[in-house]
């Protein structure tokens, strides 16, 4: 499963990476257009084994607002184009590049911010920081976010157990088609 999973992360990356470039290209310059500060945001989130890495995606927010998890900002720091971006999941293309990268898998449980003590540690407990993020996953889909640090790494967890291919094209397609 492990060398499959790479496989299918690595090829899928690429050719979502191309198939979504132009609409990529038009984000970029939508986020240029509205607000001052690079399109391209990165921060660093906890990884695989807890290793911090830079995570990539479009910027939804104004330059200077605080980081901090998503639930947690102001919603006044969300720029219009930001909303768009983030109604749509737009602003998580650039993490095609972490998973080119091998740091990021297409599915596993959402990176963190290294502030997130309480979800790290819940992670930790249960084994969910032995593999690779994902930019989605089945909390994703299932709508917990992480204001439910214990909800969210228990369905890590869950996901962990129940993980195959199959099951990463259902959270995926789950992913593009909710709602």
């Amino acid at each position: 499963m492990k060398t499959a999973k790479k496989i299918f992360d690595l090829a899928g990356a690429a050719l979502l990476l191309v198939a979504t470039s132009p609409v990529l290209l038009l984000a970029v310059l939508a986020v240029r257009a509205s607000s001052p500060g690079p399109a391209i945001f990165s921060q660093t989130r906890v990884g695989r084994d807890g290793v911090p890495f830079r995570c990539h995606k479009l910027r939804t927010m104004y330059l200077g607002t605080l980081s901090l998890p998503s639930h947690e900002a102001p919603v006044s720091a969300v720029t219009s184009v930001g909303k768009v971006l983030r109604k749509f999941k737009l602003d998580e293309l650039p993490q095609f590049w972490n998973v080119l990268k091998g740091e990021m898998s297409l599915v596993g449980p959402r990176p963190c911010l290294p502030t997130q003590t309480e979800l790290i540690e819940y992670r930790r407990q249960l084994g969910v920081l032995a593999v690779l993020p994902g930019i989605t996953g089945l909390a994703q889909i299932r709508g917990i976010n992480m204001s439910t640090p214990q909800l969210l790494a228990e369905t890590d967890a869950t996901y962990l157990r129940t993980a195959s291919l199959w099951l990463d094209l259902r959270i995926l397609l789950g992913t593009l088609y909710r709602g």
